[in-house]
């Protein structure tokens, strides 16, 4: 059996919210694939379902973020599941939008939600060697506006690349069924077709022009000088001050 826990906040006020973005991947998920209805247990609402002939069990916790190891980790005890039978998805600063990153172990780089689901593995081999699945949503800049930034909601733009994502992480996940990250990581990046959000347009680089003798230079400035006018008053005036040809 896999388990598969998405981190966020429980309540209305928190769905959109870019932390939450591991709760919208298995609420993707259910809706892609015959899973049962939402029920709950173990702190969380979960869902169980088969994917390639294995059973999965998707959760997501509801003891807020800061919390989520209460729930894993009693899910994981009462089925009596092997680390590596565990698969967390949940928010990365250090990623930028659009990407995604998948490895078993690791830190928890600050992030509180897996801070405390390592707290709860206790008793179980290689404790913290669970498959986390980072899903990128960029870093506002400054460590004072990550509180705010990750409690707000994704901008409408976010919409495009947030459904592209899910719905490849929903039709590849027999890949993380058979443990096959590469495989998986393989297929999301032709799902999403390279799909980039921090690329910048910048203006086009002019040929900086190869030096010219003066004389070259000289030429190009004739080429360029004004038509002297043969006819008209100023024809007349310019002929008394500098003779005409030939006289």
């Amino acid at each position: 059996m896999l388990l598969i826990a998405g981190l966020g906040n429980p309540g209305a006020q928190y769905a959109r919210n870019r932390h939450n973005i591991g709760f919208m991947t298995v609420d993707e998920i259910h809706a892609r694939h015959r899973f049962s209805p939402w029920t709950k247990k173990f702190q969380a609402l979960i869902s169980e379902g088969m994917i390639d002939g294995e059973k999965v069990l998707l959760l997501k916790p509801q003891t807020f973020m800061n919390l989520s190891g209460q729930s894993v980790g009693e899910a994981m005890r009462f089925y009596k599941l092997a680390i590596s039978d565990l698969v967390v998805v949940y928010d990365e600063l250090d990623l930028p939008p659009a990407k995604l990153r998948i490895k078993a172990g690791g830190s928890a780089n600050g992030h509180n939600g897996i801070k405390s689901i390592d707290s709860h593995m206790h008793g179980l081999l290689n404790s913290k060697d669970y498959r986390r699945l980072r899903l990128g949503i960029g870093h506002p800049g400054a460590k004072e506006l990550v509180h705010n930034y990750v409690l707000g909601d994704f901008a409408k733009v976010d919409s495009e690349w947030l459904d592209l994502l899910f719905a490849a992480i929903s039709d590849n996940l027999s890949y993380l069924v058979k443990k096959d990250d590469n495989g998986f990581m393989n297929k999301i990046t032709l799902a999403m077709g390279g799909k980039q959000t921090e690329t910048k347009t910048e203006a086009p680089v002019k040929a900086v022009p190869k030096a010219q003798s003066h004389i070259r230079q000289a030429r190009q400035t004739n080429a360029i000088a004004p038509k002297v006018p043969t006819t008209g008053p100023m024809a007349d005036m310019l002929a008394k001050l500098f003779g005409k040809k030939g006289d």
